[in-house]
């Protein structure tokens, strides 16, 4: 994870402090992500930063068992992220597999209390804005297939995902199948068509019979990436689809963006 693209977009504003985790897809792939993650924190009365250094998650070497690795990187990002957490300033990771990582896998390898530490302060976007005392999320499209990321389900859970859909007045269609794109499983050539049948497993007929103004969520960067590829949907992380919303919401009348 590293976090330059958004150094500009993150002012002080005098609010309650978080930190917004840049990872390496999201900066160099999906900066528009990322941007609407601080457009939403703003909202709830956040003043996002980034970590004072150059921090990874290690999950490239962890998926390919380079472990040593992995924990010289870990320990390095949980040594500049331990004494803010400590501080009670949460940590909002925006992609789903590096938020897990810290969630999970750094503890296990690190085995250490600061690294035990910083996992209790990591949370999804949802998970901070349902903690926020007076935050509501602005009304969202009606029909919303969301695809949860398999580390996001597996590690994080979706319920605050579910919740602020609820409130935002959506009709979701959660799904509980992978995607099929799988880190780098399904760009393979030979992988190709067991990627594909996975995803006709549950998210492809889901958005084949979804109405053309549906919300397709999709949180993960190889989620979106496998709607991109074999399907004419954009799927969408939550943050952008609130950071939109709220956007709506103070357009004048008649106004486009």
């Amino acid at each position: 994870m590293s976090g330059y693209a958004l150094e500009h977009l993150l002012p002080e504003r005098g609010f309650d402090l978080t930190r917004a985790l840049v990872d390496s897809f999201t900066e160099y792939f999906a900066p528009h992500v990322g941007h609407a993650v601080v457009r939403v924190l703003e909202d709830a009365g956040y003043s996002p930063t980034l970590p004072a250094g150059r921090v990874c998650c290690g999950l490239t070497w962890i998926s390919t068992g380079q472990l040593d690795a992995a924990r010289r990187m870990l320990r390095r990002t949980v040594e500049l992220l331990h004494e803010p957490v400590a501080r009670g300033v949460p940590v909002v990771g925006i992609e789903p597999s590096c938020t897990a990582v810290l969630r999970g896998d750094a503890s296990e390898l690190l085995g250490t209390d600061e690294s035990r530490t910083v996992a209790g302060g990591v949370r999804t976007l949802a998970e901070l804005l349902l903690e926020t005392p007076g935050w509501e999320p602005p009304r969202l499209a009606s029909q919303v297939v969301a695809q949860p990321h398999c580390h996001h389900h597996a590690v994080m859970g979706f319920a605050a995902d579910r919740e602020i859909l609820r409130r935002a007045g959506a009709d979701a269609t959660v799904l509980g199948g992978c995607c099929g794109l799988a880190g780098n499983f399904g760009v393979v050539e030979e992988h190709r068509d067991v990627s594909v049948a996975v995803a006709e497993q549950h998210l492809l007929p889901a958005v084949r019979a979804a109405d053309d103004d549906a919300l397709v969520l999709a949180d993960g960067f190889s989620c979106r990436t496998q709607l991109a590829d074999l399907t004419q949907t954009r799927g969408r992380h939550l943050a952008e689809a609130l950071a939109d919303a709220l956007d709506a919401i103070r357009l004048p009348e008649g106004s486009t963006r």
